[in-house]
């Protein structure tokens, strides 16, 4: 035997342990003397794919190799090493192999994710005249599809093996993965005994096909939980928008005796991404610094996220400095970070640095890029990128890079080659696409272009409620209230109905939320006094309502009063009444921010001393001493 690389002890016959170290050498004749049991001793030890090659070499100058155990060991060892092949490869040698053999190598391939080779063995196997074990069908079920899901299933009841716990539990995942909750449910009420990943099963199913009451309902019934169960109910709460339910989900977990994992954390970020509660996002922070929860590129991906969309980009920026081993997907979360606040010069240099790193720009980074070309009106340099995504990197560009260089160019007043982009687009465009193109009619008043678009998208059926608003605004703002009244007419008869502004603001860990002209508030007299003090100052500095906005045929007095009530200055009213001097007023709105919001709260910077961060649905605005971080372009 040629020098080892490996030290471990061999059981011998006295009960004492023979050792092979890194450096000893074995005669060759000595490998006749290896026992089965050594060998078994010595596979179960092994920990790389060299020291088991060597291993094998050994098993086979002993003559053991087809020792029906050493055999099964060889071939779980290559398996959990990585090497389906040459595990693969020794079952096909094995004579006769039995169900443990097949049951081995498809649960290997299974949960490698090679499906299509998982159902091949347990196919061949059957060819065989291997009757299957219950283990051997979980461990096939675990590769299936609905389609041979339910072949598997009806194999199962031939078998009466359906109501074995693990073949129960198997069926049941088969169905909660192809979303048919209605099986899965059948499944699930059938078992004669449910288990917590039976019931966790039940609730992902429920979960990811948005019936999160139900998923909600079972969870609540389980006398058990993990952190598989808690993750998956919070997960399915923040993927379906259900921040609030999410956190305060979160915060019984913290009241558990469950511990929390990074699957938990960035669930969580996620949620605080969306609400915008910064404060809550700092905690998780902290929470992940003082246990034992490693920064590593998902954790801190989702801190950046979370502190860009909750509009700190300065920890954002700490955040990925902190991170030791970045992959593409951090470089791209602040690529898009730096595009999000309008720091498109920054997002450019960042994407310097990356290739300058070495790393190679996926899809994802290319959007990002465009994006942050379209909120600086960075043309020249969009144009470039875009072009380049094929041509330099062999990225074909998707539905989202259509829609950023259409909105980039349109924005810019470039409207007839973003139509033109549009109509040689090898994919369908989207609302979104026909929405920036309206936007841009609207913005650039081109009436010719956007009553074209629009009776496009509406004779053909693809208008949304976007179609109509933006068309009735083009209308609105050359004054021809006549066509408003008949595209709001339109929409009443289509049951389109516009989704109405809100802005939401939070203090003290709490998120108040206002809508135009809200007076439900209990601090609706302070807000309003304050709302006319700031009025009074906007005048003084030469604030003048830009009542052109208002898209309804009222008198002056009347647009003016609608302006002065928008939820952006109810949010930032409350906000000044209820901080102290200097802090800085966070608000969200679901909507872009009205030219006139935004013109009145530059003025609100500078006459109060305060910043205002605005994030819309577009972006952020960073509101300084009378300026905003957009530059007016957005």
């Amino acid at each position: 035997m040629s020098s080892g690389t490996f030290t471990c002890s061999i059981p011998t016959g006295d009960g004492s342990a023979g050792v092979i170290s890194r450096t000893a050498k074995l005669p060759r004749m000595a490998d006749q003397f290896l026992t089965p049991d050594q060998a078994v001793a010595l596979l179960e030890r092994c920990r790389s794919a060299r020291h088991l090659l060597e291993l094998h070499a050994v098993v086979v100058r002993a003559g053991i190799q087809h020792h029906p155990i050493v055999n099964f060991k060889l071939q779980r060892a290559y398996s959990a090493l990585g090497r389906l092949d040459r595990s693969l490869a020794l079952l096909r040698r094995t004579p006769n192999p039995n169900i443990f053999f097949w049951t081995a190598a498809i649960h290997a391939h299974a949960v490698s994710n090679l499906h299509y080779e998982a159902l091949l063995l347990f196919s061949d196997m059957i060819f065989a005249g291997v009757e299957p074990n219950a283990y051997a069908l979980s461990s096939a079920l675990k590769a299936c599809t609905l389609g041979p899901g339910r072949v598997l299933h009806g194999h199962s009841l031939k078998l009466a093996l359906h109501f074995d716990p693990y073949v129960a539990t198997a069926i049941l995942d088969m169905y909660a993965r192809g979303r048919d909750a209605v099986s899965a449910r059948c499944v699930f009420d059938a078992m004669p005994e449910r288990n917590l990943v039976s019931c966790t099963a039940m609730v992902t199913c429920y979960a990811k096909m948005g019936n999160l009451d139900k998923a909600r309902q079972l969870f609540d019934e389980m006398d058990e939980r993990d952190s598989i169960c808690w993750n998956t109910m919070i997960d399915g709460y923040t993927q379906h928008g259900r921040t609030t339910e999410a956190l305060l989900l979160f915060r019984q977990m913290l009241l558990s005796s469950v511990r929390l994992n990074e699957v938990t954390v960035i669930s969580v970020l996620s949620a605080v991404a969306q609400q915008g509660s910064v404060s809550v996002g700092r905690w998780v922070h902290s929470y992940i610094d003082n246990n034992p929860i490693e920064l590593n590129a998902k954790v801190g991906t989702a801190l950046i996220d979370m502190y860009c969309k909750c509009g700190s980009l300065e920890d954002a920026c700490a955040v990925f400095d902190s991170i030791r081993d970045k992959d593409i997907v951090v470089w791209n979360s602040m690529i898009g970070g730096y595009a999000m606040h309008g720091r498109s010069r920054e997002a450019l240099e960042l994407f310097s640095r990356l290739q300058a790193e070495g790393l190679q720009p996926t899809d994802i980074t290319f959007i990002a890029l465009l994006n942050a070309c379209s909120h600086s009106g960075l043309v020249k340099e969009g144009r470039k990128f875009f072009n380049s995504m094929e041509k330099d990197y062999g990225i074909a560009p998707k539905i989202e890079h259509y829609g950023c260089i259409v909105d980039l160019l349109g924005r810019a007043g470039f409207m007839e080659e973003a139509y033109e982009i549009v109509q040689s687009m090898n994919i369908e465009p989207d609302p979104i696409i026909w929405g920036s193109l309206l936007a841009a009619c609207r913005l650039h008043r081109n009436m010719a272009l956007g009553e074209k678009i629009a009776n496009f998208l509406v004779n053909n059926g693809l208008a949304n409620s976007g179609t109509y608003i933006l068309l009735s605004n083009i209308y609105a703002e050359v004054g021809n209230w006549k066509a408003v009244g008949l595209v709001r007419m339109m929409m009443k008869e289509s049951g389109v109905q516009k989704e109405p502004g809100c802005t939401s603001i939070e203090l003290a860990n709490k998120v108040y939320e206002f809508v135009a002209g809200d007076l439900s508030h209990p601090r609706s007299k302070e807000i309003y006094a304050m709302l006319e003090e700031l009025n009074r100052l906007l005048r003084a500095h030469g604030y003048t309502p830009q009542t052109d906005l208002v898209l309804h045929d009222l008198e002056e007095v009347e647009k003016e009063r609608t302006l002065a009530v928008h939820s952006e200055k109810l949010a930032i009213a409350f906000g000044l009444i209820s901080t102290q001097p200097g802090t800085t007023i966070k608000i969200a709105k679901n909507l872009r921010i009205c030219v006139d919001c935004h013109t009145a709260t530059k003025l609100i910077s500078k006459i109060t001393g305060r910043k205002i961060v605005v994030r819309d649905r577009n972006r952020f605005h960073h509101f300084v001493d009378g300026s905003c971080s957009c530059g007016d372009y957005w």
